[in-house]
C-alpha cells in the first residue's frame, strides 16, 4: 500500500490507511498545529535516523484504561515508603530533555530530536502537552510527558535516574486520569513495563473507535494540579481494582 507524502498543508490520511508497518504518512513538520491534528486522529510521530519523518497508527495498538490499571506489589511497597513527591507541569522542558538522553536497551541515540522537542514544547505552551515529575528532596529523579486531548492521554516517553521513579510518577498520573474521567491511555507499542500496569494490545479498529469517542470531549488544559500524593493515588487505584 502506498504511503501518503505530507507537504505544508495541514492534513493526514485516515489512520486506517496505514501500511503493514503502521506507517500512515511521511514528511511534513513537527509544528504544534500538525502534532495536534495527528493526535486528534490517533496518529503519532516517530522520527528515525536516516528516514523522512514517519507518522504511525500501528495495528494492533497498545493501550490502557486508567480505571483498570494494576500496580505490582513491589511498586506498592516503594510508593508506601512515601519518599518521592510527584507534581505536574512544573518542569516540562527538563523532563523532555531527560527523556531524550535516557539510555534505552537495544537502541542507539534517541528519536526525541530537537525539532520534536520544540514541537512538544509548543504543545505544552498551548496547554495540551503535560509533564509529570518525580522528585526526591526537590531533585528531579524521574518522570514522563505526553499529550492530553479530550479524555485521552498519549504517553510519549519516561525517564528515571533512580529505580522506580518513573513508575511512581505514572501511578500517580493514572489515579488522577481516572478521577478526571479519562477513558484511554495510548501506550503506542508493547513494552513489558507498561504491560505490568495492565496495558493490552487491541486491534486498530477498536482502538480508534475508543479514541474517537473520547478525544472530542472537553480537554483539561495545562497546568495540571495533582491533588493526590503517590500514596493516595495508589489507594485510589487499589480501590478501583476491588
Amino acid at each position: 500500500m502506498p504511503v501518503y507524502l505530507l507537504d505544508k498543508e495541514l492534513i493526514f490520511p485516515p489512520p486506517e490507511d496505514a501500511n503493514e508497518e503502521g506507517i500512515v504518512a511521511v514528511g511534513g513538520d513537527l509544528r504544534p498545529e500538525r502534532l495536534l491534528l495527528a493526535y486528534q486522529n490517533g496518529i503519532f510521530p516517530w522520527p528515525a535516523r536516516g528516514y523522512p519523518l514517519l507518522w504511525f497508527s500501528p495495528d494492533p495498538r497498545f493501550a490502557l484504561v486508567p480505571t483498570q490499571a494494576h500496580v505490582s506489589r513491589s511498586l506498592r511497597k516503594v510508593i508506601r515508603r512515601g519518599e518521592l513527591e510527584v507534581t505536574a507541569d512544573t518542569a516540562f522542558s527538563e523532563v523532555i530533555a531527560a527523556c531524550a538522553t535516557a539510555p534505552r536497551p537495544h537502541q542507539q541515540g534517541t528519536w526525541i530530536t530537537r525539532e520534536l522537542r520544540d514541537g512538544y514544547l509548543g504543545l505544552h505552551r498551548l496547554g495540551y502537552a503535560h509533564s509529570i515529575e518525580a522528585r526526591r528532596d526537590g531533585k528531579l529523579v524521574g518522570g514522563l510527558y505526553g499529550v492530553a486531548l479530550g479524555k485521552t492521554f498519549a504517553g510519549e516517553s519516561m525517564f528515571a535516574s533512580e529505580p522506580e521513579a518513573s513508575k511512581v510518577a505514572f501511578t500517580t498520573l493514572l489515579a488522577h486520569l481516572a478521577a478526571w474521567g479519562f477513558r484511554i491511555v495510548d501506550c503506542q507499542v508493547y513494552t513489558e513495563h507498561l504491560a505490568r500496569f495492565g496495558a493490552t494490545m487491541r486491534p486498530r479498529e477498536r482502538f480508534l473507535a475508543d479514541w474517537r469517542a473520547a478525544v472530542d470531549e472537553p480537554s483539561k488544559m495545562a497546568p495540571w494540579e495533582l491533588t493526590m500524593s503517590p500514596e493516595e493515588s495508589l489507594a485510589a487505584l487499589l480501590q478501583s481494582e476491588v
